[in-house]
């Protein structure tokens, strides 16, 4: 008797234990961080078993963008963006035309953040269904902060980044970036915590091994005109 009850006890302890692996891994923190993809190219399966426009692929988190969404890599590191002070590397996301949509495939809970630098106030929608369809979970806005308090390094005019989140009960499978085409960056997008970056002490992985990817902002022209593509 006293042998039967050790055995079902190992087998408890054992499926317990793979029931709380499982449960870690649904909930691991994933941060995209842009770095890797090509200057103003378009992201699109860059993190998604694809490669982004200019034909560069990252690791493969299930994360689709649509082809609105763009990297682009500060001006000061060789590429056209108009940034400085990146929270992490020398890329962002923005976008040139229309919206910029986002859809993770196999969803994910808990919360969802990011640091962001703007020249106009705007709003980020969270839903429960691909596209930007289904139940809004979540709503982040924005506010017009781009140059408060901060310059470039050198150059760069979009210098200073704010983080913003917001939990959320669900499950959410796509992101809708609003707001004024060309006058927005983001950059660390962090799915499952409220906190961008993961926690305080900067960006965290996934399950060991991925890897942190990022893109770019460009700068439009050498007008007086705010804009993230020059």
């Amino acid at each position: 008797m006293k042998k039967f009850t050790q055995s079902k006890l190992l087998n408890t302890i054992a499926a317990l234990t793979l029931l709380a692996v499982s449960g870690a891994a649904n909930a691991a923190i994933i941060v995209l961080d842009f770095e890797g993809i090509g200057n103003q190219a378009a992201i699109n399966d860059f993190y998604n078993g694809g490669t982004d426009s200019m034909g560069n692929s990252g690791t493969n988190y299930g994360i689709a963008f649509g082809s609105n969404s763009l990297g682009i890599t500060d001006a000061d590191a060789g590429g056209t963006g108009n940034i400085a002070n990146e929270p992490s590397g020398d890329a962002v996301m923005f976008f040139l035309t229309g919206t910029a949509i986002l859809n993770y495939n196999a969803g994910f809970t808990d919360g969802f953040s990011f640091f962001y630098s703007s020249a106009t106030t705007a709003s980020v929608f969270v839903y429960d269904g691909l596209n930007a369809t289904g139940n809004l979970l979540a709503t982040l806005n924005l506010n017009a902060q781009f140059s408060d308090n901060c310059s470039g390094d050198p150059n760069g005019g979009f210098c200073n980044w704010t983080a913003v989140g917001a939990g959320f009960a669900g499950t959410a499978y796509s992101i809708d970036f609003g707001g004024t085409v060309n006058q927005i960056a983001y950059d660390d997008i962090t799915f499952g915590s409220a906190t961008a970056g993961g926690d305080n002490t900067g960006t965290v992985p996934a399950p060991a091994g991925l890897a942190l990817i990022g893109l770019g902002l460009a700068l439009i022209g050498k007008k007086r005109r705010v804009a993230i593509n020059a």
